[in-house]
């Protein structure tokens, strides 16, 4: 990954996973007129929200961009806030198979991504989410301005705290909180309505998908990137 043929790119923010010399950040600059910042991430995602360490290399020196996908627009810092833009098919294939007039429920929503995503590419009828941090709930609720979003009902807490206090049951629960989502399974269930769906994210190579497979009855097993070496990203889909 620390090539300068291997990097991510947010809104106009090309960000390595690993650190290039400067010569290489300026020659990113020169041969990708889409790019205006070139950074890397200086320190493993850290603390509950998740959080990298960024570096700027070259270009302006700004940490804040604007990310188009599916038709949506989402501003962010993308120190201060997650966000993953090889997600992007991911979002689009869940926001895909909801259903018209559903009532979605995202957990660990960060600046609204999947939220955004479905309202906008599916007939849903009301969205609600919850994240933890202060700083992306703020990028949620200015994305919401931003894309002109109607259905989405944006909470800013913790998820065992706020969710028993939101009156509704759910026909789909999205959980894409890949390192502990599994611990907040059994408070999903119980908001989830009979023959719900859950979207739930983990860590898994291959070998371990026949375990998945016996845990969770009916699952389907999409992969959703590679976290690492035969490590991917994984969505869990089934019902209740």
């Amino acid at each position: 990954m620390g090539s300068t043929k291997s990097f991510d790119i947010v809104g106009d923010i090309a960000i390595f996973n690993k650190k290039i010399t400067k010569i290489q950040a300026k020659n990113i600059l020169d041969s990708h007129k889409n790019i205006k910042v070139v950074a890397y991430k200086s320190g493993k995602y850290s603390g509950r929200l998740r959080t990298p360490k960024i570096t700027i290399l070259a270009g302006e020196r700004r940490k804040t961009t604007t990310h188009k996908e599916s038709g949506c627009t989402f501003k962010l810092d993308i120190e201060k806030c997650y966000f993953s833009s090889r997600s992007g098919s991911e979002r689009l294939r869940i926001a895909r198979l909801v259903k018209k007039n559903e009532f979605v429920l995202v957990m660990f929503s960060g600046i609204a991504a999947f939220p955004i995503v479905i309202s906008k590419n599916s007939k849903a009828k009301e969205i609600h989410a919850i994240e933890l941090g202060k700083t992306p709930h703020k990028y949620a609720k200015e994305n919401i301005k931003l894309n002109k979003i109607n259905n989405v009902k944006l909470h800013q807490g913790d998820v065992k705290r706020i969710l028993p206090k939101i009156k509704k049951n759910f026909d789909r629960i999205i959980m894409p909180l890949p390192k502990s989502a599994e611990s907040y399974l059994n408070l999903a269930l119980k908001k989830l309505k009979p023959k719900g769906t859950i979207h739930l994210y983990t860590f898994a190579n291959e070998s371990q998908f026949k375990d998945l497979k016996k845990k969770y009855k009916k699952v389907k097993i999409t992969k959703a990137g590679q976290y690492s070496p035969k490590v991917y990203r994984v969505c869990l889909d089934f019902k209740k």
